[in-house]
């Protein structure tokens, strides 16, 4: 059984909250940690079928099964329940009473705020961080493309799966079974195609423009195609930070994926072998740094502080996190040795915002602190900036 960072704030949102809901892409782990979290709640999937026909059909019995409470997996299937789950929460003092979780967040939102809001206290759980895989304090000489190929879905790694194949067997569910749930989309061919080009776009700039023109679909097509993508956790744009320091800044979010084998199957990945000679190489490890501190801040509860920031004439920062009286500046390089190269972006940073320090993440195995003030942690001690974020 691999510990899970978000069984603490789980906890604490269960010891406050009447409900608590556990939102996050399939096979991330939600319906083990809430079984090994809440022992004593009766579980309900509502992905089978007869389970989920009483419930839609008879909401009002179908609770009153669980006057103790319950955990309802997937309630996303069965919107009428929250509803009637209000009523019930209004009626009970007692905290952590219905254990929801859910793998399509628009549909989850939605029917909370319009039945829940203020009665629910919710996290994220995406699939296993870094050190959750590698055990604390262990310097870690496995190549980071192995983990990269294999991602970090619980299942792979708890039952020691084949990635390649599970992870084309997942992406053939989600667009068979996931995207018509989410959204009618009749064209899933034309969407599956759409699904491969953004895994190609990892690391750079959403042009939704481009993508249109590419896949013969007009813009508002990309733009609900890219918020099915979010609502279900396969991708997530990280966003341009707002401070200018009167220079033009890039608007436009990056896209990232959730999960980094999901990826690298998309691109034909599967292998190290595959991934150590592939022009994208270093997008898919910014992929891995930026998906660990994107965990990092959801397993603590926290709203996101994660940005990048890039001007119109190209210096960047591949991240930025704002704490609020204070903006750490990060860069992502996937080589296994230090060069001068890695300090520029730090360097122009210093310079605009007249502020030392930084981290720099990169694929040694090696922490380095320098007299700058800069920080440099290998790439599995994401957790070395947790501080950041609490």
């Amino acid at each position: 059984m691999i510990h899970r960072d978000a069984l603490k704030e789980l906890e604490i949102l269960a010891s406050q909250f009447k409900c608590v809901g556990i939102i996050g892409p399939r096979q991330s782990g939600k319906t083990t940690l809430c079984k090994l979290t809440f022992p004593h709640r009766d579980y309900v999937s509502l992905e089978n079928p007869d389970t989920r026909i009483f419930a839609d059909e008879d909401p009002r019995g179908f609770l009153s099964n669980y006057p103790n409470g319950a955990i309802l997996d997937e309630i996303q299937r069965v919107p009428k329940l929250f509803s009637y789950l209000q009523q019930i929460l209004d009626e009970s003092n007692e905290p952590g009473f219905f254990i929801l979780t859910g793998s399509n967040n628009f549909l989850l939102q939605e029917s909370i705020s319009q039945s829940l809001a203020g009665r629910i206290g919710y996290i994220n759980l995406l699939p296993l961080a870094i050190h959750e895989i590698i055990p604390k304090g262990y310097e870690s000489q496995e190549n980071y493309s192995d983990l990269i190929v294999k991602g970090f879905f619980p299942p792979v790694h708890d039952q020691n799966l084949d990635p390649v194949r599970w992870h084309q067997n997942y992406i053939r569910t989600y667009v068979e079974k996931d995207v018509r749930q989410i959204k009618n989309i009749l064209q899933l061919n034309l969407f599956e195609k759409f699904l491969r080009l953004c895994a190609g776009r990892i690391g750079q700039l959403l042009n939704a423009n481009s993508l249109a023109i590419e896949i013969g679909v007009d813009n508002k097509t990309i733009s609900s195609w890219i918020g099915v993508l979010e609502s279900s956790f396969v991708i997530f744009l990280l966003r341009p930070h707002h401070r200018s320091f009167n220079k033009r800044i890039v608007k436009m979010p990056k896209l990232y994926f959730i999960d980094t084998g999901v990826a690298s199957s998309l691109l034909g990945i599967r292998n190290k072998a595959h991934l150590d000679t592939h022009p994208l190489k270093g997008n898919l490890f910014e992929n891995l740094i930026v998906s660990d501190l994107l965990k990092t801040q959801y397993n603590l509860g926290v709203e996101n502080r994660l940005y990048f920031w890039r001007d119109n004439v190209g210096h960047e920062l591949d991240g930025l996190i704002d704490s609020g009286n204070k903006l750490h500046p990060i860069e992502i390089k996937s080589g296994q040795t230090i060069t001068s190269d890695y300090f520029k972006g730090l360097s122009y940073w210093e310079e605009i915002s007249k502020e030392s320090g930084g981290t720099i993440f990169y694929g040694g195995n090696t922490p380095q602190k320098r007299s700058s003030g800069v920080e440099i942690h290998p790439w599995f001690d994401c957790q070395k900036i947790v501080h950041l974020f609490d």
